[in-house]
């Protein structure tokens, strides 16, 4: 168990930079999604940026992951069309419980416990996905 520390550590450092950055602000993302501000779009584009960036020489360097296998990304083809759904769907969600998944534990470390229907909603949909992933078009 304690070899899981790091990671938990990693966690805790991770929910208070999104406190305090604002990432988790209901405010801040309803700004976000009527164009108001620029804050989140800023802190987003940072964070895949710097995603490519660590990516790109985790791969060159060839480090490993925690399981000791080679880190790749593998490429997908699918089609464009189930990224959009899926993503207005995702996005859709976020719009209307103001949180995406990462945030909806940190708000739940700030105190606010209504998160916890979100939460609730969240694990029944993805219940409810898993029992329908073979009937759906993939």
């Amino acid at each position: 168990m304690s070899k899981y520390i790091k990671f938990f550590m990693v966690g805790i450092f991770f929910g208070i930079v999104l406190v305090k950055s604002e990432a988790v602000s209901w405010y801040r993302i309803y700004e976000m999604f009527k164009f108001q501000s620029f804050h989140m779009y800023g802190i987003i584009g940072t964070a895949v940026i710097t995603g490519i960036i660590l990516l790109k020489l985790s791969e060159k360097r060839r480090i490993k992951t925690t399981e000791g296998t080679s880190l790749r990304v593998p490429l997908k083809d699918r089609g464009f069309t189930r990224y959009i759904i899926g993503g207005s769907i995702f996005g859709l969600g976020w719009a209307l419980c103001g949180a995406c998944p990462g945030p909806m534990y940190i708000l739940i470390g700030t105190g606010v416990w209504s998160i916890l229907i979100v939460i609730a909603a969240a694990l029944l949909g993805t219940y409810v996905y898993g029992l329908l992933k073979d009937k759906l078009p993939h």
